[in-house]
């Protein structure tokens, strides 16, 4: 005899169901439903003062950069300037450093992403499918790497790179940061729940691992892909301790915006109008990058909870 509400209790399971408030998805409905206008109105006032608070540090630093150096450390505080000066905005628009810095870091920050996306991307397939010796334990060094602060080992990279003569050129910006465990991890988890049937099938038909990496794994990790990818761009762009300390020679054409705009800090003075209009500028493409993307984002994000 089957096991069935039916047969247990000798009540119809939708019986149960309803005996016991329904199931769990209805009981959040009805829940939903029972606070009314007043709850809805309570959520609503609450999902704006998120967003109010997660928008002022932004909206802030924009309008400050039309603000005179004085007064946007004035005391009492104000928030939008007594004369709007767009002069910062235009000083740095139209100075060609800027113009470069911005070149050099969006350029350097997609190439690191693609590097990025195709190391870490491989790596997470051989860890998810591939038996090879030494995987468990090669796959512990590599979460353990996760662990270790990237200032704990500035000073042996910096030494390795110097005497790989890496030192001034694309490459020291590119390539060491290029490998991530925690993007390994993540796009492996990702692999992990793809169906072993397909790639059984695909082996049957005559298809390598090659082939089936590229043909199948890839063409589904555009969700997990853009995750990883706007991460790496992200790390790219707002670096600045490691750009320093690699790239010496001075008015180099290698100089990110984080660096062009740390010229606006000396220990004596501070331009704040021109830094916080620098700073404007250059978080418009990451905000418009974030936009653009914004659904593949919260896709992963969902994907990497479920896994």
């Amino acid at each position: 005899m089957s096991v069935t509400g039916q047969a247990v209790t000798g009540v119809p399971a939708p019986e149960i169901a309803s005996a016991t408030g329904g199931t769990p998805r209805r009981r959040f409905q009805r829940s939903a439903r029972s606070t009314g206008p007043v709850g809805t109105l309570f959520r609503y006032l609450f999902s704006v003062i998120i967003v109010l608070v997660a928008l002022f540090p932004l909206a802030w630093m924009a309008i400050s950069g039309f603000k005179a150096r004085q007064q946007v450390v004035s005391s009492p505080f104000q928030f939008f300037p007594d004369i709007w000066q767009p002069q910062n905005y235009v000083d740095i628009l139209s100075d060609p450093q800027f113009s470069r810095a911005m070149l050099v870091s969006f350029g350097g920050a997609l190439l690191f992403a693609s590097m990025s996306l195709v190391v870490n991307s491989m790596a997470a397939y051989a860890f998810a499918r591939l038996d090879f010796a030494f995987k468990r334990t090669l796959w512990f060094l590599t979460l353990m790497t996760m662990f270790i602060p990237g200032m704990a080992i500035l000073l042996t990279s910096y030494i390795v790179v110097t005497k790989m003569g890496m030192l001034n050129t694309l490459a020291v910006l590119v390539v060491p940061g290029a490998t991530a465990a925690v993007h390994i991890f993540f796009i492996r988890q990702f692999y992990l729940g793809i169906p072993t049937s397909i790639e059984e099938a695909a082996l049957l038909d005559g298809a390598g691992r090659w082939l089936i990496f590229t043909k199948i794994f890839l063409p589904m990790s555009k969700p997990v892909f853009v995750v990883v990818g706007i991460t790496s761009f992200l790390a790219f762009w707002n670096s600045y301790v490691w750009p320093i300390m690699t790239i010496t020679e001075p008015d180099s054409s290698l100089t990110q915006i984080q660096q062009y705009l740390a010229t606006f800090r000396s220990e004596r003075r501070v331009e704040y109008g021109m830094l916080l209009a620098g700073s404007t500028l250059a978080a418009t493409p990451v905000i418009a990058l974030f936009l653009v993307f914004q659904r593949y984002i919260i896709s992963g994000i969902r994907i990497s909870g479920i896994k």
